[in-house]
């Protein structure tokens, strides 16, 4: 796992942010290495909400911050993907941030 320089805590909690984000509008954009990273953690949590059960619906609200969100990959995201066995996301590459030229990625949900 990368550190992103940051500490733990708060590595955990950008990437909860990030991954609430991707489900709720389906795309982000975002650095290269957090999208690798966030990229692993969602398909994690689409494989949990494809098993379906009240257990793993606590272990997705565990991570995910929006109880909407939960709802709405248990509902409609895990019922795209009954057929797929992994491979839920892409990640595209984009230009370089303005600022100070940092790698940036769109991470989307694969359709």
């Amino acid at each position: 796992m990368r550190k992103l320089g940051r500490p733990t805590s708060q590595r955990k909690a950008l990437f909860r942010n990030l991954v609430t984000d991707l489900f709720a509008y389906e795309k982000i954009k975002t650095t290269e290495m957090k999208a690798k990273e966030v990229r692993v953690l969602a398909e994690q949590l689409i494989t949990l909400a494809k098993r379906g059960d009240l257990h793993a619906r606590r272990q997705a609200a565990a991570i995910v911050r929006d109880k909407a969100v939960v709802k709405k990959l248990f509902d409609d995201i895990a019922g795209r993907y009954t057929e797929r066995n992994g491979g839920y996301t892409r990640i595209l590459k984009l230009e370089p941030r303005r600022g100070d030229a940092a790698p940036m990625a769109l991470l989307e949900l694969v359709e």
